[in-house]
């Protein structure tokens, strides 16, 4: 996979491959942008371009490029499935003595000079010990590869994290590059920013992604293809990785709590519903995709009334949106989200799901009457 194969933000690309030509790589770089916008998969390319055995690979921009197959390439893909490698990473952990458990920070490392830090659960922060791990190898010459290479892949850094890696950007080391990795630049501190060089990764088109899409799945009908670009936010690696099927469940129950919000007569489908979201991991991942939904389900609502329909994402379905669009004003929508604010809030702290969407319909329902309808 060379970089040819990466979609989108080529001046990005080209500027971050101009510098490993001049062999000024900057010892930080923040890579920020949606969840699904190539971050990592970009961090990990020029990993291996710094890397490859077979360099420099001629490419027609005379830009340095890597081969794929060399031992460094392949060591270094190994860590391409990130969410693998995590899963069996949290695996190991859980297999350990209790107290070796709470020494233990997940580090994911399949080349010796590369590793990947990504948030240590269950809190899903960046940790001391972590940074502790980086600190420890980052100023040795590289044994095995020409740059030392670490991949931050959240932002998110408990304070004497963040405050220990501050140290090391104030005192870089000379053969070792960092990549922190990013949806809200803001989450880092102004000191670390100020030391790091930032691009941004804008989301893809539309047409971008549908296009990609007729390459990458075939077997989609071009209606689907299309629904699903625009539900990714223009974020590719979201679109090839969605869940199609999970995501109709979850936006039928979605339609149910709006339109039980908009009708009080009867409640029976709502009660089997969210009757579906109380306790456990799969009980919470359920109810988060159930608020993705309905946050774009309200958004698209709320275009429609705006006379957008070009930017409406539920494309399939806009005649029932529409509909229900003219039911509603903008201030019963803002007051929706509002109380789907505070459901996730309360799953936080870990209030029972299926009350918490009871109750936040109770409440668009108040604000139905409210209106006089």
């Amino acid at each position: 996979m060379p970089f040819s194969d990466f979609h989108g933000n080529a001046a990005t690309v080209r500027r971050l491959r101009e510098m490993l030509a001049r062999n000024r790589f900057p010892h930080a770089v923040i890579l920020s942008g949606p969840e699904g916008a190539g971050k990592y998969t970009l961090a990990q390319m020029t990993a291996k371009a710094m890397n490859c055995l077979e360099a420099p690979i001629e490419t027609e921009s005379g830009l340095p490029d890597f081969c794929g197959h060399c031992s460094n390439c392949t060591r270094i893909s190994e860590a391409d499935d990130l969410e693998t490698r995590i899963a069996e990473a949290i695996e190991a952990r859980e297999s350990l003595k209790e107290t070796d458990k709470k020494e233990t920070r997940i580090l994911i490392q399949t080349h010796p000079e590369v590793m990947v830090v990504p948030p240590d659960p269950p809190q899903l922060l960046i940790k001391i010990g972590q940074v502790r791990r980086v600190i420890e190898s980052i100023y040795y010459k590289p044994v095995e590869a020409r740059r030392r290479v670490y991949i931050f892949t959240a932002s998110a850094f408990m304070k004497e994290a963040a405050n220990s890696l501050l140290k090391v950007l104030e005192e870089p080391p000379e053969s070792a590059s960092l990549f922190l990795l990013t949806q809200n630049p803001g989450e880092l501190l102004p000191t670390i920013r100020s030391r790091c060089i930032h691009f941004v990764l804008s989301p893809l088109t539309t047409e971008e992604i549908a296009a990609d899409l007729s390459r990458a799945h075939k077997e989609w009908p071009p209606k689907q293809r299309e629904l699903v670009a625009r539900l990714s936010n223009g974020a590719l690696g979201k679109a090839r990785n969605f869940r199609l099927a999970e995501y109709h469940v979850a936006r039928k129950d979605a339609l149910t709590l709006l339109k039980t919000a908009l009708d009080t007569r009867d409640h029976s489908e709502l009660f089997r519903t969210t009757d579906t979201y109380r306790g456990g991991a799969e009980g919470k991942d359920k109810t988060e995709d159930l608020i993705r939904c309905l946050y774009g389900l309200l958004e698209d609502m709320m275009l429609l009334q705006n006379g957008a329909a070009g930017l409406v994402r539920n494309t399939d379905l806009t005649q029932e949106l529409t509909q229900m669009s003219k039911l509603v004003s903008l201030d019963w929508i803002e007051q929706a989200a509002y109380r789907l604010k505070q459901v996730e809030s309360g799953m936080r702290r870990n209030l029972l799901r299926s009350l918490s969407l009871d109750a936040m319909v109770g409440y668009m329902e108040e604000a139905d009457a409210a209106a006089g309808r």
